[in-house]
Order: C-alpha cells, then sequence, then structure tokens
C-alpha cells in the first residue's frame, strides 16, 4: 500500500480561456505537484471539478496525466457520482487508462442510507480490479458514511483507503480503530491533518499542497519522526493560509491562487465563478506570508 504515498494532491483541472480542458497545463501541474512534494495526485475529483467535466474530458485527463506521470508518482481516477451504474461505467474505462487507483465519493443527492451506501461500493468496486478510495465529506454530499459502515467496507478487498473530509474526530477515530490493519485512512481536509494523524491516519488529501507541498510533507516526515512540536508548529503556520483557501467553496480559492502566483489554471466552470474583490484580497495576502513551493516557469 506504500506506493500510494502520504501526501496526495487534489489537483484543480486546468482550463484555458475559452473554458476547455488544457491538457497540456494538467500535465505540466502534475509534474510540478510532484516536484514539490506530492507523491501522487488525485484527478476529476471536487477539487478537479469533476461534475462540470464529461465522461470523455475525465477520460482524456486520466490517461493524459498518467502518461506524463509515469511510474514517478501515482495517479487516483475520481469515478464516483450519485450513480451506481455511471460509477460502474466510468470505473471501468477509468482502468483502462492504466490509472493507479480510483476514488468513489459517496453518493450525493440521492441521500441513501446506510445500507444503500455499503452496496453502492460494493457493486462499484466489485466492477474493477483497481485499488478503490473511499471518499467521505458530508458537506458536499449531505449523507455522511457511518464509522460502522466504514469499518465494514474495509474488509472488501480492494478497497484500500478512505478519505474522511467529516471533521468529526470521534467518528474518525472509530474508523482507524476499526477498519482492517492495512486500510489507509487520509484527512480530507488540510486544516485536520495533523490531528488526524494524531490519531492514527496515514496521511492527507490536499488542496493547499498545490502550493506548499514540501512544507506538508516535512510535517508529516517530522510527525513520523516522533518530532510532534515542530510537526505541530508547522500545522499551526500554515492554518491562516489553509483557512483562506476555503472561504469560498473549493476549488474557487486554490484556482484563484494558482493563477496569482504565476501558473496559469483559468477560471473556475460555471456554477463556480471568480472570487469577489473582498476574497481576492484575503487570498493574495495570506499568499503573501508563505514560501510557495511549486515550481513555476515564469
Amino acid at each position: 500500500m506504500n506506493k500510494f504515498g502520504r501526501l496526495l494532491t487534489a489537483m484543480v483541472t486546468p482550463f484555458d480561456a475559452n473554458g476547455n480542458v488544457d491538457y497540456a497545463q494538467a500535465k505540466k501541474l502534475a509534474k510540478a505537484l510532484l516536484n514539490s512534494g506530492s507523491d501522487g495526485v488525485v484527478v476529476a475529483g471536487s477539487t478537479g471539478e469533476c461534475p462540470t467535466l464529461s465522461k470523455e474530458e475525465k477520460l482524456k485527463l486520466f490517461a493524459e496525466v498518467k502518461s506524463t506521470i509515469g511510474d514517478k508518482g501515482t495517479v487516483i481516477a475520481g469515478t464516483g457520482n450519485y450513480s451506481t451504474a455511471e460509477s460502474i461505467e466510468l470505473t471501468r474505462e477509468a482502468e483502462k487508462t492504466g490509472v493507479d487507483a480510483c476514488m468513489l465519493v459517496v453518493p450525493y443527492y440521492n441521500r441513501p442510507t446506510q445500507d444503500g451506501l455499503y452496496e453502492h461500493f460494493k457493486a462499484v468496486t466489485k466492477a474493477t480490479s483497481l485499488p478503490c478510495i473511499i471518499y467521505n465529506v458530508p458537506t458536499r454530499t449531505v449523507t455522511n458514511l457511518a464509522a460502522e459502515t466504514a469499518i465494514k467496507l474495509s474488509q472488501i478487498d480492494n478497497i484500500i483507503g478512505i478519505k474522511e473530509a467529516s471533521a468529526n474526530f470521534e467518528q474518525i477515530a472509530k474508523i482507524i480503530k476499526g477498519v482492517r490493519s492495512d486500510l489507509l485512512v487520509y484527512s480530507g481536509n488540510d486544516g485536520d491533518t495533523f490531528p488526524v494523524l494524531c490519531l492514527g491516519g496515514y496521511g492527507v488529501i490536499s488542496v493547499a499542497s498545490h502550493l506548499v507541498g514540501i512544507q506538508i510533507k516535512k510535517m508529516v516526515d517530522d510527525f513520523l519522526k516522533g518530532d510532534t512540536k515542530k510537526a505541530a508548529d508547522c500545522h499551526h503556520n500554515l492554518l491562516p493560509l489553509v483557512n483562506a483557501l476555503f472561504i469560498l467553496s473549493n476549488p474557487i480559492p486554490i484556482k484563484y491562487a494558482l493563477n496569482y502566483v504565476g501558473f496559469s489554471v483559468g477560471k473556475p466552470r460555471l456554477p463556480l465563478t471568480e472570487p469577489d474583490e473582498k476574497s481576492k484580497a484575503t487570498i493574495e495576502q495570506a499568499l503573501k506570508n508563505y514560501k510557495i513551493d511549486l515550481p513555476i516557469s515564469r
């Protein structure tokens, strides 16, 4: 399981001036992220604006990014949505592109029961030989994947991880204690990374790592070495930036920040829009206080 790495970046999807996916820039970004601390990338997840990408765009992104990264890092394809049948179809197609794993979000809008969630993930994972990471993000999906359901799902062999973004530390602790011993529990919120590590979590699937990946990687490494004070200091230092990157719906702030520091990723697609002037100023002010790790060719 170690091939997946402890720091994965939920990568934005770059668009060109006409709003089309900029595949060349996506490949450039993926390489830059690996060069600034990330062990791999999640493509076409929430940060990648998955609901606005067509199936064809997603599959081309998976293939292009994987062909660029090769074996230098992990490529995880965001293939889950509100429909079990569509999730199965996209996951099967993604497997053919050569990606290393897939990420399956808790189905949104439908508000399934816990039994429904179990059967959904069981059906999708059964349809693929890819390793799968379950993504629990109740602020977006409304439905929460309960600890008991996560523990039950961990008995499915190719479910190898859970991205936990509930910010419910009692629930996360139950999951870490109850799932099978080799299951990787990732923090799904940048601001929760240090506490999740303290509970026994494995790592983080990050947004802030677009900008400060080396610093986040060092925080994780310091923690693993037993230097919790140094890791905690880094965590506290990064919090103002993390807060600024989530003042509006992700990925609005991170896309603005990347454009601002000189790495063009275009505007978000509707229904997302660019930040208002006050939010722009907040993001810009936060960025001034940090060394940006992302290699940028000006």
